[in-house]
């Protein structure tokens, strides 16, 4: 999951695999694989920048002691 704003300033968090495209339009805009459309105050490569940092973070290999 990764966190963004909506335009009004909510925060929300979106399932990284749902989504579809990101365009600018200007704003970012979403859209997921189940047709919804989300407007972010993001802008697209930040959005890209944490899809890949939670994708690092989920496969990285867990070291014990």
């Amino acid at each position: 999951m990764i966190q963004l704003t909506r335009l009004n300033g909510t925060e929300i968090f979106i399932n990284s695999d749902m989504i579809e495209t990101i365009e600018k339009t200007p704003e970012t805009v979403i859209s997921l694989v189940n047709g919804k459309k989300l407007t972010v105050k993001e802008p697209p490569q930040d959005v890209v920048d944490r899809v890949i940092r939670f994708r690092q973070e989920i496969t990285r290999p867990v070291i014990k002691d």
